[in-house]
């Protein structure tokens, strides 16, 4: 048994959100960065719109406030959302000063010649961006500055099985100091140990069959604090991007939102154009808008997809501007300099998450929580687009501010007791796992997807019931492998997703429900679950 990987600060997840605040941290501080795959391998790879802040001379943060509180449907606790919004043109300096290169044009009156796009929901253009591969410039940039720190080790190929808790090894105090991970390679469960934990494992958008996110996005992060004691809110709430290529060899391919920004219009199979009978902003509304109109009309006609066109756009200025899906689009037989493109929403992004305070501070001292894993109130009940990479930047540069804050005197983590795997057995059907994966995705895509009723929430927790039961068996007896473990997370959140679907008896922002069609104003809070680990924060970690 190998000992204990020590560290002040213990990041599980290499996105934004956690090497932004790798990079954030004091040199002093000794950090450990966990990825379950390549460092770089995660949402904010594949995120294609780009970034919003305020950097257009006519825009304000009053109205990136107002327009994120809109698009939130009543449910965004508007401090937060001034606190981020604020807090947007530093940010993207900071990531100027990193190294990353975001697309210039002079014609657009931004700071310094940015060229900024206007993504659904926004009322100004204020979405700064590289090309249509805004998160690989953001990744590929921040994971070349992360290398090169001295006080940063990097753990590839490892997954977290559990964080651990002082008080529940026996130690005195009730606080988060550490993980037991599986790494990949070798098939061992390693001990890391730290002063302070923080969870930036992204969302969970693989708990649904189609979906835009790569495979890790498996809910860990939640599902681990969650099991720690900590609070979830607003699960109900999960983002069905509108537009991902409809196509066999298309897996996962997001077509972004900057594409209806610049004039894309959005088809049925005949030609006609159904947007603007659903919303006067037509294919500006926010997401949770136009992915339900496309579900309507995709059910009404009996049609697989709709299509989305900018082929009325001059050649070159798709190519310029959306070089990424020019090419993708070109691999699959798809010109869309001079056709449409085949299109159906998928799940993209958990707009709840484990609940966190100003300075991302979960319910568990030492614990802190940032990005998609985060509920920080900015979403509310839909988000708007672009804010999400904003979110993952100024929660890590706060969670940074505040665990310096409290490096001098946060005691050493104390010994704990390795991880004892002496009574499990090697699995002997693997392909249970595999069939409880798909069966777990399909009825979550069939029963809690973009519209629901309460016979099918019934159904899902019944579902979701009988296959915890099943992993429960799996994980007690047999040796943890990558599979299993993130089969453990998704059923977790699933459950969390259908629990907080039964409680909101409206509809609201991403919660679409056939029994109750109207928002209630009464139900203008958001839902928080409690967890049977739950306990008040103590003094020492109160906000």
């Amino acid at each position: 048994m190998k000992p204990p990987h020590r560290h002040d600060v213990l990041i599980i997840g290499s996105g934004a959100a956690g090497l932004s605040l790798a990079l954030r941290l004091a040199a002093g501080l000794r950090i450990a960065v966990l990825s379950k795959r390549e460092l770089r391998e995660g949402n904010t790879l594949y995120a294609q719109g780009g970034i919003s802040a305020v950097l257009d001379v006519d825009d304000s943060v009053d109205a990136h406030v107002r327009d994120t509180l809109i698009a939130g449907a009543g449910l965004c606790d508007e401090a937060r959302v001034r606190l981020v919004v604020e807090q947007g043109p530093r940010s993207i300096r900071w990531l100027l000063g990193e190294g990353v290169q975001f697309t210039r044009d002079e014609r657009y009156r931004s700071a310094e010649g940015y060229h900024l796009t206007r993504e659904g929901g926004h009322s100004h253009r204020r979405v700064v961006h590289a090309a249509d591969a805004t998160g690989r410039a953001v990744e590929d940039t921040l994971e070349g500055r992360v290398r090169a720190r001295g006080n940063v080790d990097l753990f590839e190929h490892y997954t977290a099985i559990d964080l651990i808790d002082a008080q529940r090894i026996g130690a005195d105090g009730h606080r988060g100091i550490g993980a037991y991970c599986l790494n990949s390679q070798s098939g061992e469960v390693e001990s890391f140990l730290a002063r302070f934990v923080v969870v930036a494992t992204g969302g969970a958008s693989k708990a649904y069959l189609y979906t835009s996110n790569p495979d890790v996005t498996t809910g860990d992060g939640i599902a681990m604090a969650w099991r720690a004691g900590c609070r979830a809110a607003n699960m109900e709430f999960i983002q069905f991007h509108p537009t991902c290529l409809y196509h066999p060899k298309a897996k996962s391919f997001l077509i972004t939102e900057a594409l209806r920004g610049e004039g894309g219009r959005l088809l049925l199979p005949n030609g006609d154009r159904f947007m603007p009978r659903f919303d006067q902003r037509a294919e500006l509304a926010p997401r949770d808008i136009v992915a339900r109109a496309i579900d309507h009309e995709m059910k009404r006609i009996g049609s697989k997809y709709v299509l989305l066109d900018i082929s009325h756009r001059e050649a070159s200025f798709i190519r310029e501007h959306f070089p990424t899906i020019h090419a993708r689009c070109l691999e699959l037989g798809i010109d869309m300099t001079t056709e449409p493109i085949p299109v159906v929403p998928a799940a993209h992004y958990t707009c709840g998450g484990i609940l966190t305070d100003a300075r991302a501070r979960a319910d568990l001292p030492g614990l802190y929580v940032i990005g998609e894993a985060a509920y920080t109130g900015l979403h509310g009940a839909n988000r708007m687009a672009s804010n999400s990479l904003l979110e993952c930047l100024v929660f890590g540069e706060l969670a940074a501010k505040d665990i310096e804050s409290l490096a001098d005197d946060w005691p050493e983590p104390p010994e704990t007791p390795p991880w004892d795997a002496s009574r499990v057995a090697e699995p002997d059907e693997e392909v249970v796992i595999s069939h409880n994966w798909e069966e777990l995705r399909r009825f979550m895509w069939d029963y809690v997807g973009i519209v629901r009723t309460n016979k099918r929430l019934m159904r899902a927790k019944r579902r979701v019931d009988l296959l915890r039961q099943e992993i429960i068996e799996n994980y007690s007896h047999f040796r943890v492998e990558t599979g299993l473990l993130e089969l453990r997370n998704l059923v977790e959140v699933a459950d969390l997703i259908v629990q907080s679907a039964q409680r909101r008896r409206e509809s609201r922002g991403l919660h679409y429900t056939l029994d109750f069609p109207q928002r209630d104003a009464s139900q203008r809070s958001p839902t928080i679950l409690i967890p049977d680990r739950y306990s008040p924060r103590p003094e020492r970690w109160r906000a």
